[in-house]
């Protein structure tokens, strides 16, 4: 599931995003891709660093759609990684 819209907490509600996370030689740190939104992106140095600012990103994202009544939110039901060669 891409999205979980309905759980509450603090009478806020929760949305679970799928993310694809990738090291980043030059930057020397992890990318964080957020599928669901187009062009939501964010990094860290460390995994854990990635994941608190692509929160930020997120709710940057969603807050800048809303306000210009341009939400769109796809929704990933599953999302694979492979490798192929050429």
């Amino acid at each position: 599931m891409g999205i979980l819209v309905g759980s509450q907490e603090n009478g806020e509600i929760i949305m679970n995003f799928k993310v694809i996370i990738m090291y980043d030689n030059e930057y020397k740190g992890y990318v964080v891709d957020v599928p669901s939104l187009n062009g939501c992106m964010s990094q860290g140095k460390t995994i854990d660093e990635a994941l608190e600012n692509v929160k930020d990103a997120i709710n940057g994202w969603i807050y800048v759609e809303k306000k210009h009544k341009r939400l769109d939110i796809k929704e990933i039901q599953e999302l694979f990684v492979g490798e192929v060669t050429v």
